[in-house]
């Protein structure tokens, strides 16, 4: 069967038996971190070609995988484990093309993000000794993707606070915000969660693949806000269902038991002509002009 792509010339027609679409693969997010200051998670991978450049075969099946949402752990007091298993988001798939499910966000105690296809936020300091420094933002678009079809899949997460105030989950726009370093101070601030991308491939103006906020123990600290496309609130927010957002990290005093957010699961959507072929993958519908537009909320097969 063939797979790939190839780039065609304006005016270029693909091989006999062959057409080009656009696609939209967006991974599972990253749940946040589960113990106070934690990271916000990252968005899951976002790659999107803007115009039909991706070459199919008539008949010929390609695979498609919808990643999950990462996980949020369960909720619970101290004393318990700093390190919790990493909870990544799922990778999404279309035939060649894969994008990274998005980061955990790092735990207190100076643990920075995980890396992914957008990056988790670094776990808060853990103290007011300016030595203990937070965490580091998770390394986004890991592993990295090239220029070709689609570019960069997602961003860093910010890192967090000297003291309980975590850093802000990796969106597939921006990077996470950092937290406010500063101990005990009105202006002592969570990282808000980097912001998605808008895209128009349905036919409407929708953005996806938003960070989740990273989480602040602090009673004067403020949580970090979810990434606008479906990123998470840092009070144990989830990422939302299909916009592959991360999701929230751990609130503190006033929620002791410290609940973090799940990721949002991905989606794949694949737009054609509508005279190219009688497929009826997915769950097909009518975009503007001559197209149609398949969308895939669960794993399956597009049928070319």
């Amino acid at each position: 069967m063939a797979f790939g792509y190839q780039v065609l010339g304006f005016g270029s027609g693909g091989g006999p038996g062959t057409y080009e679409v656009q696609f939209l693969v967006l991974a599972g997010g990253g749940a946040g971190k589960n113990y106070y200051g934690s990271g916000g998670g990252g968005a899951g991978g976002y790659r999107e070609i803007a115009s039909k450049t991706f070459e199919v075969q008539i008949g010929d099946s390609y695979t498609v995988t919808v990643g999950a949402g990462g996980p949020n752990a369960p909720p619970h007091s101290p004393p318990h484990p700093v390190n919790d298993a990493a909870r990544a988001g799922a990778d999404s798939v279309f035939g060649t093309i894969t994008s990274a499910g998005g980061a955990t966000g790092g735990a207190y105690s100076r643990n920075p993000g995980l890396d992914g296809g957008s990056g988790g936020g670094g776990g808060s300091g853990g103290d007011s000794n300016p030595i203990w420094k937070g965490g580091a933002g998770g390394i986004g678009n890991t592993p990295p993707t090239t220029s070709e079809p689609s570019g960069s899949q997602g961003n860093d997460g910010g890192k967090a606070g000297n003291y309980q105030n975590g850093g802000g989950g990796g969106g597939a726009g921006a990077v996470g915000a950092d937290a406010s370093p500063l101990y005990f101070e009105p202006a002592t601030v969570a990282g808000d969660g980097g912001a998605g991308t808008p895209s128009t491939i349905t036919g409407s103006d929708e953005t996806r693949g938003g960070g989740g906020g990273g989480g602040c123990y602090n009673p004067g600290c403020t949580q970090g806000s979810g990434g606008p496309g479906g990123g998470g609130n840092a009070d144990g927010g989830a990422g939302t269902t299909n916009e592959g957002g991360g999701g929230g990290g751990a609130p503190g005093m006033a929620v002791p038991s410290f609940p973090s957010g799940n990721g949002g699961s991905g989606i794949v959507i694949i737009r054609r002509l509508t005279s190219a072929s009688s497929t009826t993958s997915g769950t097909p519908s009518p975009a503007p002009g001559p197209d149609t537009v398949h969308t895939f909320l669960s794993p399956g097969t597009y049928i070319g």
